[in-house]
């Protein structure tokens, strides 16, 4: 991969600047297609002047029956097939039509988009899927690069303003920063402020990306903020996690999976044969995701990506999807998982886990503390499953890690061979009611 990229140097483009160093551009040639919200890409290259030079044509095909007719059936219209269809077949138009009038001194394009901004009645799923297919050089293959969008503006006026700044990062970044496909993720949140727009997945596919690995860029997105999970399937392949995670009863493992050991495996399976006796599990769906946390891949300081992928390799050569996410609270990961199913969720512990989770100097920036974390943790169908540890070796884990050794109930012989369980786990004296009552309630 590239060398890595500081974001703190870079002075941003303004969009017009980039909209306009584009229609400037004279080997530039294509066109916009765009479906619901995105419309307001087109719109700024109009605004700024010189797009003659650069828009073939611009369109928009909003009713759905006329949309089959110009790209075909569509299982559904904001989804990655239609956004491909739409690329297909407007990229056929442009080389049949204009090769040979201009093929050779020109480097044509598709920008096209499929979106779906918040309804007039706030229900619906705020996404879109945008992509651009592009000539390196003239007469080339094309090149594709396709990312999905989560809006996080609470209106749909600033969801499309949004859209078209970042359809414009997009377009330019696939122009000019296709060689750094760092330097591209850091500029889609180009003059957008934090919490506008979500990046989970990003696909770059073409002749001059045979040397990217996608699952890389979308370590990336988290890594730079632009999302705070994205998730690979067994086969190694970038999830959408709506889709996936779609009425599904969800459950989670978090660890290093470095390497990926005997416990890790029993973890899941006796917390997975306990999870599928649950009654609101019974019938349901289920999904097992391995989750790996931003901090610790960067537990030595940076990310070693090499390192990274062979985990992912592992997992996924076992059967899992992973998920790796920004959330270091449980409380987080719940609410994410949240977005996409009302299904239970169980969570797999190790002791040591648990005990941070009863570690009030994680809590100190919720008005609540402690209490507020576990409301948010608990408060939808939500199991902690724990797996026990030899005393002998939470009282080395503790050492290693200077927390407190007396964490265990007294009334339990402190022998080697005795396990600490939820059961006899000792937490803060001033908590201890707070986790009977969990206890009490199975929710650990």
């Amino acid at each position: 991969m590239n060398k890595e990229i500081d974001k703190s140097t870079f002075i941003p483009l303004t969009t017009k600047r980039k909209a306009l160093t584009i229609n400037l551009d004279q080997e530039r040639y294509g066109t916009f297609a765009e479906i619901g919200a995105g419309q307001e890409v087109a719109r700024w290259f109009f605004q700024v002047g010189g797009a003659a030079g650069t828009i073939v044509k611009s369109m928009s095909a909003y009713d759905m029956n006329f949309s089959d007719e110009i790209y075909g059936k569509s299982k559904r219209y904001v989804s990655r097939e239609r956004l491909l269809q739409m690329m297909e077949h407007e990229f056929c138009l442009l080389k049949q039509r204009l090769t040979k009038k201009r093929g050779i001194n020109t480097k044509f394009f598709v920008y096209a988009n499929t979106v779906s901004a918040r309804n007039f009645k706030g229900t619906n799923e705020c996404h879109g899927w945008m992509g651009v297919r592009m000539q390196a050089s003239p007469l080339q293959s094309f090149n594709d690069i396709i990312i999905h969008v989560r809006m996080l503006d609470t209106t749909n006026q600033l969801q499309q303003e949004a859209m078209g700044i970042l359809g414009v990062n997009l377009v330019y970044g696939g122009f000019y920063y296709y060689k750094n496909p760092t330097q591209f993720i850091i500029s889609l949140s180009d003059n957008l402020s934090s919490g506008r727009i979500e990046v989970d997945i990003i696909h770059f596919s073409g002749i001059i990306f045979q040397k990217v690995d996608n699952r890389v860029l979308s370590l990336k997105l988290v890594e730079h903020k632009l999302a705070n999970a994205v998730m690979f399937g067994p086969d190694g392949s970038i999830l959408q996690p709506s889709e996936v995670l779609y009425k599904k009863a969800v459950i989670v493992e978090r660890g290093s999976f470095r390497p990926m050991t005997s416990v890790n495996l029993d973890m899941i399976k006796c917390a997975g044969s306990q999870f599928k006796k649950e009654k609101k599990v019974q019938n349901k769906n289920i999904i097992v995701l391995m989750e790996i946390t931003m901090n610790t891949l960067k537990a030595s300081g940076s990310i070693d990506y090499k390192d990274f992928l062979s985990r992912i390799d592992v997992l996924s050569s076992l059967g899992y999807s992973v998920l790796i996410s920004n959330y270091f609270e449980f409380f987080r990961l719940s609410s994410y998982i949240r977005r996409y199913t009302e299904e239970m969720l169980g969570l797999v512990l190790g002791i040591n886990t648990l005990m941070e989770i009863f570690n009030e100097k994680y809590y100190q920036s919720l008005d609540g503390g402690i209490m507020e974390a576990t409301g948010r943790l608990f408060k939808e169908n939500v199991r902690l499953y724990i797996y026990p540890m030899t005393i002998s070796s939470y009282k080395r884990y503790a050492i290693m890690n200077r927390v407190e050794w007396d964490a265990i109930d007294h009334k339990v012989p402190k022998k080697t061979s005795d396990l600490l369980t939820a059961s006899n786990l000792k937490v803060t004296r001033k908590l201890q009611s707070l986790y009977q009552y969990l206890t009490d309630n199975q929710y650990i």
